[in-house]
């Protein structure tokens, strides 16, 4: 943000940069959302209700951000619901054979960044598009995910790992206060770092990249390993919210993270959006849900939401870019 001087008028003139001004235009429209809902019913401004959504939307960010920084670069990670899958049931099994939170923990983690690593791999040495690349791995994943469960339910967890994904602190869900420090770590990478600036120059143009010697093969490994890790939290925090594991968890997330990611203003194109912007759109879809919820719509029209929305972000990108 920068101000010049009005030279007409002699006053300060207050210049936003294009993503400032699209994180304002987003916040505007949650502050509308929230209007509309506190004015619709009156179950929307509870305080269960508020810590509800945090917690809701906490869960969808932590996917959703790691999804940001692959599609910052231009790429796609569509096994990122498959990831949590495998890795919440690895580190079920863990911790029941073992009574250990810490190693279960400690397997969901590692689990989901290789599984990342393995699709940076494909991406950045065999040259794999990502669409590609990461929709085998996800069928390559459920069909693992699916033959050792066998139909099983992994349930029963110690009452101090249920803390991570149903505890409070101070009145304020556990996964809130994780998301706001992912929030604040993914935000400086993504902006005050080397290696995040570099991901942006990815996006935005790769040829330039290469040509001024960023070491696109390993930050693409290494934007692909973020997203497989934040999976992998994302699976033990689902886990210790369910406290059960089973082969379809995590099947049906991969499109509202999608989802979150362009709604707070990310370009399937790369080189555009931020972790902040993420995180305000994981908040707005998660009201547009929870407002349906509340207004007693059928669960079965959540899906068709969704696809909507994912429709009318890449349209408004396409027409902005198309518009400069």
């Amino acid at each position: 943000m920068s101000i010049a001087s009005n030279a007409s008028a002699g006053a300060p003139r207050i210049h936003l940069s294009q993503d400032m001004q699209q994180i304002i235009y987003r916040l505007l429209a949650a502050g509308l959302l929230c209007l509309a809902l506190s004015l619709a019913t009156d179950a929307f401004l509870t305080s269960n209700n508020i810590l509800n959504v945090l917690r809701q939307a906490s869960l969808l960010f932590f996917l959703a951000s790691g999804l940001t920084l692959v599609i910052l670069t231009g790429g796609l990670d569509l096994s990122v619901g498959a990831n949590i899958g495998l890795s919440a049931c690895l580190a079920a099994t863990v911790i029941k054979a073992t009574g250990s939170p810490i190693l279960g923990t400690l397997t969901g983690l590692a689990t989901g960044c290789v599984i990342g690593i393995c699709n940076g791999l494909m991406v950045a040495k065999l040259r794999i598009p990502s669409f590609i690349a990461t929709y085998g791995m996800l069928w390559v994943l459920h069909g693992i995910t699916y033959y050792y469960m066998a139909g099983e339910t992994i349930h029963g967890f110690p009452p101090g790992f249920r803390q991570i994904g149903s505890g409070h602190f101070l009145g304020i869900p556990i996964p809130v206060y994780l998301m706001v420090g992912f929030l604040v770590a993914g935000t400086v990478f993504a902006q005050r770092t080397v290696w995040g600036q570099q991901i942006y120059a990815i996006g935005a143009n790769p040829v330039a990249a290469r040509l001024t010697g960023i070491p696109i093969d390993r930050r693409l490994i290494l934007v692909y390993a973020f997203s497989g890790a934040m999976a992998g939290v994302a699976s033990i925090v689902f886990l210790a919210r369910l406290n059960s594991a089973e082969g379809d968890i995590g099947e049906a997330l991969t499109l509202p993270a999608i989802a979150a990611v362009l709604i707070g203003g990310a370009s399937l194109f790369g080189g555009v959006g931020s972790v902040f912007g993420t995180f305000i759109g994981a908040l707005i879809l998660t009201l547009v849900l929870n407002g349906m919820n509340l207004l007693s719509v059928n669960a079965n029209w959540q899906p068709l939401v969704t696809g909507v929305i994912v429709i009318f972000a890449v349209w408004l990108d396409m027409y902005g870019r198309r518009k400069a």
